[in-house]
C-alpha cells in the first residue's frame, strides 16, 4: 500500500474529490439506496485521509472529512427547486444520515490518534536512547568526560584580538 504524506489542505482535496465522485456514482443508482452507498463510501475515504495525512497535519484528519461530506452528498440530496429548496435538501440529509458523518470522522480520528500515540512512543523512546547513550560516553566539549551543570556558568574567554569588558570601578 502506498504510503503517501498529505498535508492539511492534500487530505481535505482528497476526501473531498473522492466524496465527489462517490456521490456521482451513488446518484446514478436507485433513490433508496442512495444514501446507504454513499455513507459505506464515506468510511474508506475517512480512513484513507487518516491514514495519509503527514505526521504534522495529523489533527486536520478528522476535521476535513465532514466538509468533504457535506459537498459530496450534493448530488444525492432530494431538494425542491430553487436555491433554497437544494439547501434544505441537503439540511435534511446530512440530519438524516448523521450517523454515516459521525462514524466515518470518528474512524479518522481514531487512525490519526492511534498514530499519534505511535510517534509520541517512538520520540520518547528514541529520547531515552540518546539520554542512555550520553551517559555511557559523556558530553562532548566537557574536560574529562564529565557534564556540566545546566545551571554552572560557562568561563568567557576573550579572543586574542578582542579587550576584556571593563568595570566601572576600574575607571
Amino acid at each position: 500500500m502506498p504510503r503517501p504524506r498529505l498535508t492539511g489542505l492534500g487530505a481535505g482535496l482528497l476526501s473531498t474529490v473522492a466524496m465527489v465522485v462517490a456521490g456521482g456514482l451513488a446518484w446514478l443508482l436507485p433513490a433508496g439506496a442512495q444514501t446507504v452507498v454513499f455513507g459505506v463510501l464515506f468510511l474508506p475515504v475517512c480512513a484513507l485521509t487518516g491514514l495519509w495525512v503527514r505526521p504534522a497535519d495529523l489533527a486536520m484528519g478528522p476535521v476535513v472529512v465532514p466538509p468533504a461530506y457535506a459537498i459530496g452528498v450534493l448530488p444525492v440530496a432530494e431538494g425542491g427547486g430553487g436555491f433554497t429548496g437544494q439547501v434544505m435538501g441537503l439540511v435534511t440529509t446530512l440530519a438524516l444520515n448523521a450517523g454515516w458523518l459521525y462514524g466515518g470522522t470518528l474512524v479518522a480520528g481514531v487512525i490519526v490518534t492511534v498514530r499519534k500515540v505511535r510517534l509520541m512512543g517512538a520520540a520518547r523512546r528514541k529520547g531515552r536512547a540518546e539520554r542512555a547513550a550520553g551517559r555511557t560516553r559523556g558530553a562532548v566539549g566537557a574536560p574529562g568526560g564529565q557534564r556540566r551543570s545546566a545551571v554552572e556558568p560557562r568561563p568567557v574567554q576573550a579572543d586574542a584580538g578582542q579587550r576584556a569588558p571593563r568595570s566601572h570601578a576600574a575607571r
